[in-house]
């Protein structure tokens, strides 16, 4: 695991099955062959060296007549399967009360696909194993519980036209995540805008950036880069990166604009 608050619930719940395997006098063999898993996958649970998924934890509390206990443990070994920075940031954006992102390169990870997300992180080099897949795109899934939360935040974004026709995944993934956005930007709460490739003027060549504003009037900006992501709360940085959004926004096309826009790409696409 990548940071010891992630490692330190799988030891505990590795621990507890171990416990309860023990007592109910089976081999971990046993207990894989009763749940439907093999032996290596019950070893590795037990060793915090991989995550246990719902099923698994549903499955072995009923076998080892654990009562619920097990089964109890789903929601903070949900949490502790998304990477830390994943974390940190989902707590920001709970506490969000207006969220705005400039992306670049890609459709940012609010506005995401499953399909789009997943070979998004194919893509990664050195490469991910499939189970590091499956753990960061689920973890990018959950985030957009930022579109339900009440009372409802004010999310904009600022797209790239380069990011609406770079088929990533393949033609049929980009043509689903296009309609993926049209559906998105019906909501009240949200505006999508696109940067048009033949703008002269542009306010972000600097790259892709976030700004979250909180309850409470604080405000922070949040980055990405090759290795690194950061959160900026520097109240000086912060302003730098909100007046470049506000430019980038006026120089971007009106979300009346923009859908209509989406919806000749997506007719491109046909």
């Amino acid at each position: 695991m990548e940071d010891e608050e992630a490692a330190a619930v799988l030891r505990a719940v590795g621990r507890q099955i171990k416990m309860w395997r023990e007592a109910a006098g089976l081999k971990q063999a046993e207990l894989g062959s009763a749940i439907g898993y093999g032996e290596e996958m019950v070893s590795s649970v037990e060793r915090a060296r991989r995550v246990p998924k719902p099923d698994f934890l549903d499955k072995a509390d009923e076998v080892l007549g654990a009562g619920g206990k097990l089964s109890a443990m789903k929601e903070d070994v949900e949490k502790a399967r998304y990477p830390k920075t994943v974390r940190d940031l989902t707590k920001l954006e709970d506490q969000a009360v207006e969220l705005g992102a400039y992306s670049a390169l890609h459709i940012h990870g609010l506005l995401q696909t499953p399909d789009y997300a997943q070979a998004l992180y194919e893509m990664r080099r050195p490469a991910y194993t499939e189970d590091e897949i499956e753990r960061h795109v689920a973890a990018r899934m959950a985030r957009k519980a930022v579109f339900d939360r009440v009372p409802r935040p004010v999310i904009t974004f600022v797209q790239e036209e380069m990011t609406l026709r770079r088929p990533l995944g393949g033609r049929m993934v980009m043509r689903r995540q296009l309609e993926h956005l049209l559906k998105v930007a019906e909501l009240r709460h949200v505006e999508i805008q696109v940067l048009p490739m033949n703008r002269e003027d542009h306010a972000a060549v600097m790259g892709s950036f976030r700004l979250l504003k909180l309850q409470g009037g604080k405000a922070l900006g949040h980055t990405e880069s090759q290795l690194y992501d950061r959160v900026i709360s520097e109240p000086k940085d912060v302003q730098v990166l909100d007046t470049r959004y506000g430019m980038i926004r006026a120089q971007a096309l009106s979300p009346r604009e923009s859908l209509a826009f989406i919806e000749k790409v997506l007719g491109d696409e046909t």
